[in-house]
């Protein structure tokens, strides 16, 4: 017999009870389950909705219920509807009558809704540890390596010279933001949706704002239909994984192209690494080329909540039962491949000697030879062309700015002098930009105790 059965005169068919069935995945969220239903009894206990002796041995069976999930003694039925006609009917069975008071005063969409988000709120905090741990990670990298002189890159041309720790630290940036994105979302998702009812509310006297105090809510919902039909927590946070799946897949990109022969910047660690079934020499980038694949799986995952929510009418419809695995799965992907990219990161071998001969070639000072000039009071246009042309003749001749003789800078304008080989150095190049936000040195180290400082924040 359902649990909602009454008004019906005929069983439901097997292929509806197949086809309307969600407990395959949203048996994850048993232990909010349980704990919102808690609140819940505690209180209708205290508000005399229900007797505090029916209000304690709820608890009690609830108590038991969990326990007996988490040590295998009690397993899920794949035959029940879902997670929470399961808890409820297991209640009922052991404890009789008083299980059956358990629903008074919610409804199964208040009770969806706040399971979803006491979830969303405990698996948030997981995301923002694991993106903590990276963090962690790229500083003690970018450490290592402020002073190793790497190309920067504009349209994937060599463009002008830069340190690792500074290419390292633009993706700090880019996770530092999700953290805070992230905590953004939580708080619009920090609000207690039980007590809404199946759409307007309970004409019983709850107290939502000590259910909220329970479960650890900042507020509740203002509004029963909202309360029952919102899911932009879930969009919000889905989103969010998307970025990071984004900044991952670009972090990813280049560790592919570093770990080629044609780069060698860094070597994979044999750990994190894969081989071919018929070329014995490879070593091949599979983690990084995952987490590309799994970006366009999570953007998915996106969209489907996005075109689910797209025109549904006020309030709870069956649609929104497609929210949980979709969301799922993007989180699931998401933990999976922040984890596995810190390891991966940890562990390369960076080839500073192959950044340095990269950054040797390509004319990337050529914009310190004009800033040279242009020091010297002449145009920056003016200069620009005077360097472009000093360009030509070397590309001409297949030499760089550094094998020209003194002489022959002269012949481009008398304004050189022999401090013009000390201003087109790489190490120079990198330790004049050292304005806020920079590659020198300075601003190198300004980045990684701002990174030490958001890292101890994000962690109280």
């Amino acid at each position: 017999m359902k649990m909602w059965a009454g008004r019906f005169q005929k069983e439901s068919d097997k292929a509806l009870d197949a086809f309307n069935s969600s407990i395959e995945f949203d048996k994850r969220l048993y232990k909010e389950d349980i704990t919102g239903s808690i609140a819940h009894a505690t209180m209708l206990g205290e508000q005399n909705i229900i007797s505090k002796e029916a209000s304690l041995e709820i608890i009690e069976g609830l108590e038991k219920i969990l326990e007996d999930i988490e040590n295998g003694s009690l397993e899920i039925s794949p035959d029940a509807e879902d997670i929470h006609m399961f808890v409820e009917q297991v209640l009922s069975e052991r404890i009789g009558d008083n299980g059956k008071r358990l629903h008074t005063g919610r409804s199964r969409n208040d009770q969806v809704a706040v399971d979803i988000k006491l979830y969303l709120k405990r698996m948030v905090g997981e995301v923002k540890e694991e993106l903590i741990t990276l963090l962690e990670t790229i500083h003690a990298l970018a450490s290592d390596h402020t002073m190793t002189v790497m190309p920067g890159y504009t349209h994937l041309q060599r463009a002008q010279p830069i340190s690792f720790s500074h290419h390292l630290l633009a993706y700090a940036q880019m996770f530092m933001r999700d953290i805070t994105r992230l905590t953004d979302a939580y708080n619009r998702a920090d609000v207690m949706p039980l007590g809404s009812g199946a759409l307007a509310g309970t004409t019983y006297p709850i107290n939502r704002y000590r259910t909220a105090e329970l479960l650890g809510f900042a507020d509740v919902t203002k509004n029963s239909l909202d309360g029952v039909s919102d899911r932009d927590s879930l969009m919000e946070v889905t989103f969010c994984l998307s970025m990071i799946m984004s900044h991952l897949s670009r972090f990813s990109e280049e560790i592919i192209l570093w770990s080629s022969h044609e780069f060698a910047f860094i070597e994979l660690d044999d750990a994190f690494s894969t081989g071919s079934s018929i070329m014995p020499q490879k070593k091949n980038p599979d983690i990084p080329e995952l987490i590309r694949g799994k970006t366009g799986r999570v953007y998915g995952d996106l969209t489907t909540l996005l075109v689910m929510m797209k025109s549904l009418p006020l309030a709870y419809n069956k649609d929104m039962q497609e929210d949980k695995e979709a969301f799922f799965d993007a989180l699931d992907n998401t933990i999976a491949c922040i984890s596995i990219f810190t390891k991966l990161l940890a562990t390369i071998k960076v080839n500073k000697d192959k950044m340095r001969a990269a950054a040797s070639k390509g004319f990337i000072n050529a914009t310190d030879c004009a800033d040279y000039l242009t020091k010297k009071n002449v145009p920056f246009r003016t200069a620009y062309k005077i360097v472009g042309t000093m360009v030509a003749y070397c590309s001409e001749k297949k030499i760089g700015f550094e094998d020209l003789s003194l002489d022959e800078y002269k012949e481009f304008s008398e304004l050189f002098e022999e401090d013009v080989f000390t201003a087109i150095s790489l190490d120079e190049c990198v330790m004049r930009r050292d304005i806020v936000g920079g590659p020198g040195p300075g601003s190198q180290k300004t980045q990684l105790c701002e990174l030490s400082e958001f890292i101890a924040s994000a962690k109280k």
